[in-house]
């Protein structure tokens, strides 16, 4: 039922995309932290909003010490950044940018007062929230749609643990429309 969800949704954001090609979008996949279906839209050569959504905790470490517990597994993440981009060296191939914005996620939280040997019934479902922040560098094929990217930041998570910190990292490939 996820995959076909998942393919339904890459789907439409290909169509949708495709039908906006003249106002500069991008879709891709994204394969780190966070891993997932990757939107962006440019703006005047400048700014960018980039929305990933996926997996988070999956690649880096499945199993993270968390509050009183931890997480064992990967859960569902969202993801939006606004970005500030310019060309490397005055490129047209390489550019690089920064963001700021905000993540929520979705995992399993076993809690040390459970059993040794956690059980479906001992894991509680935790949502949390943050900000986030990443930079990384964009290439672009010459005469092609295609470009592949690397980034990296950082998630802090604002709730329900303050100043949670995770690593974010991730590249990918995107079709630009």
């Amino acid at each position: 039922m996820k995959k076909l969800a998942l393919t339904v949704f890459c789907t439409l954001c290909f169509g949708f995309a495709h039908a906006q090609y003249e106002n500069n979008w991008a879709v891709g996949f994204k394969l780190g932290e966070p891993t997932g279906v990757n939107i962006r839209k440019y703006f005047n050569n400048v700014h960018a909003i980039d929305v990933t959504i996926g997996t988070y905790g999956g690649i880096l470490a499945n199993k993270r010490d968390y509050r009183r517990g931890v997480y064992k597994n990967a859960g569902l993440s969202v993801q939006a950044h606004y970005l500030w981009h310019t060309p490397l060296f005055n490129s047209e191939a390489v550019h690089v940018y920064y963001g700021l914005g905000g993540q929520v996620n979705s995992r399993n939280y076993y809690p040390d007062n459970k059993q040794s040997i956690p059980s479906p019934g001992d894991r509680e479902k935790q949502i949390s929230l943050g900000g986030s922040a990443l930079g990384g560098v964009e290439y672009f094929i010459p005469n092609n749609k295609i470009s592949v990217f690397l980034e990296a930041g950082a998630y802090v998570e604002l709730l329900p643990r303050p100043f949670y910190l995770s690593p974010n990292l991730s590249g990918g490939i995107r079709f630009n429309l």
